[in-house]
């Protein structure tokens, strides 16, 4: 009998891009299809500098951005390149959440080959496919998988646990195999509000005695960032919010939800309204059922939440219902202290229409810069510079610290650990023995000890 393997086809020393392969006799399953975030992918690819719409798969393969496999591609995806197009050989896709280095390729992938995702998931990749023209992820077979219920592919059994992240229903996997399971960690954090569900798949992991653990390695390393909670973001803010009198800006990831149901318990604890984006509006309209009652805040429906109009030349259809009452930047300036803005960092023109007095605030909810010759970061000081604002940073990773990463380790007891969705897998050594850093497309048979 052929023994399982575990191959890494992407975030091998790498953050995103996560592709793991795991094969048990003719049964092949995917966890995870999105590009990296390391400066490999930039290497050749950045900003307006983007692959070929007509020949995608032909232009990542050139630089080895994509893994060669038959059988997994779309048909016209594989225009003009040296993969021919092969029936679907892989059985399955599960997707851990929907951040970009985790779905972002789906829509090359062969619409007839299943792709599991959580309720949560599948509503949020409907909400930035309809809204975001550069994020599109393609038709696909989808089946939505609940909480802790085993599904079956041959001989491969998978049971996907929620667990805490910076996005709201993301996921680890328990994968049993014919010769024993691997827990995959998926991305995750023990500092956010859905903490238990991290400690609860932890346990179970445990509980499981795995013979593999793949576990991202985000924060191993040198790490710069501060251990804030939410609750830490939360109090922070609320000092900002308290010491001004003017209008203040905050910004962060469009798509952390519980960032923005942070700054909007501290704007209206402040006698603020909090002011986002149509994009905003509309995602959380569609997880909004998903979540408590009165938990995730609507526009027309929650006091305190209005949409911010930005001066544009063009609007889209899913937009128009938000800006009937939408503010322009004259209003808002005209009730200063009564708003908290969440703008993108891409649109900071803004700030030349609504010129917030000298001293405003600027509150940075996102991850600290890796280092002081970041062009990114040096361009967003040069506008702050401009206009005289106070720069806040004030963030909570979407990420496990490194000391917390090696107790995890330890704690699981897994036979073999690889660590990926990381640019310092060595960092894990300290764990012990068990750990091994793994090789992009090296196949590693999953076996009991």
């Amino acid at each position: 009998m052929t023994t399982p393997t575990v191959t890494f086809l992407g975030g091998v020393r790498e953050i995103g891009g996560n592709k793991i392969l795991v094969e048990d006799g003719p049964d092949r399953i995917l966890f995870d299809f999105g590009p990296s975030f390391s400066p490999r992918l930039e290497q050749f690819y950045v900003d307006f500098l983007q692959p070929r719409t007509a020949s995608p798969v032909q232009d990542l393969l050139e630089f080895d951005l994509l893994p060669r496999i038959e059988g997994l591609y779309a048909r016209e995806a594989l225009t003009d390149s040296d993969i021919a197009y092969r029936a679907p050989e892989v059985h399955g896709v599960f997707i851990s959440h929907a951040h970009a280095d985790h779905a972002g390729y789906l829509k090359l992938i062969d619409p007839e080959i299943p792709v599991h995702v959580g309720p949560g998931t599948r509503r949020l990749l409907a909400a930035i496919d309809a809204t975001s023209p550069s994020m599109k992820y393609g038709d696909h077979r989808w089946t939505t998988f609940e909480d802790r219920v085993p599904i079956r592919i041959g001989r491969l059994e998978v049971v996907p646990y929620p667990v805490d992240h910076s996005i709201p229903f993301a996921y680890g996997f328990l994968i049993r195999t014919s010769e024993g399971t691997i827990a995959y960690t998926g991305d995750f954090r023990q500092h956010g509000p859905r903490a238990a569900d991290t400690h609860a798949f932890l346990e179970a992991a445990a509980a499981e005695k795995p013979v593999g653990l793949i576990i991202e390695g985000t924060r191993a390393g040198p790490d710069p960032r501060r251990d804030l909670s939410e609750g830490d973001v939360r109090g922070g803010v609320d000092r900002i919010l308290e010491k001004s009198d003017s209008l203040a800006v905050a910004c962060t990831y469009p798509r952390d939800v519980d960032r923005l149901r942070t700054l909007y318990e501290a704007a209206r604890a402040a006698g603020r309204d909090l002011l986002v984006s149509p994009r905003t509006a509309y995602l959380f309209d569609q997880i909004a059922p998903l979540f408590p009652a009165g938990t995730v805040p609507t526009v027309g429906r929650t006091p305190g939440l209005s949409v911010y109009a930005r001066k544009r030349r063009r609007t889209f259809r899913w937009e128009e219902p938000y800006l009937a009452e939408a503010l322009g930047a004259e209003a808002v300036r005209a009730r200063g202290r009564g708003c908290l803005l969440a703008l993108d960092q891409m649109h900071f023109p803004e700030l030349i229409d609504l010129r917030p007095p000298a001293g405003s605030p600027f509150i940075h909810s996102m991850s600290e810069p890796f280092s002081e010759d970041d062009v990114e970061d040096q361009v967003l000081h040069n506008w702050l510079e401009h206009f005289g604002l106070a720069f806040h940073q004030m963030h909570a990773s979407g990420h496990a610290s490194g000391p917390e990463l090696l107790d995890i380790v330890r704690a699981t007891g897994a036979a073999r650990v690889y660590p990926i969705h990381t640019e310092h897998p060595e960092a894990f050594r300290k764990a012990g023995s068990a750990v091994r850093l793994p090789e992009l497309g090296t196949a590693y048979p999953i076996e009991r000890p």
